[in-house]
């Protein structure tokens, strides 16, 4: 369980992309799609030219056509 923490925690700062996407993914998987957005835009805000931030915008777009499914 410590290894969970400690990457969503590595992945709360704003030193690596990779480990950011990782833990949106993760965030995801637990179903806290706020937090998870969070990071997301976080990474695209602070590193906009890295592969991880066009993943991270197409789970913000996903998740926001998922938004608009549920009524």
């Amino acid at each position: 369980a410590w290894m969970i923490v400690l990457l969503a925690f590595a992945g709360c700062s704003r030193g690596n992309p990779q480990q950011m996407i990782e833990t949106a993914r993760f965030e995801e998987l637990q179903r806290n799609t706020t937090h998870a957005r969070e990071i997301y835009q976080r990474l695209v805000t602070d590193y906009p030219d890295s592969p991880q931030a066009a993943e991270a915008r197409q789970r913000l777009q996903a998740l926001d056509a998922e938004d608009a499914e549920t009524p």
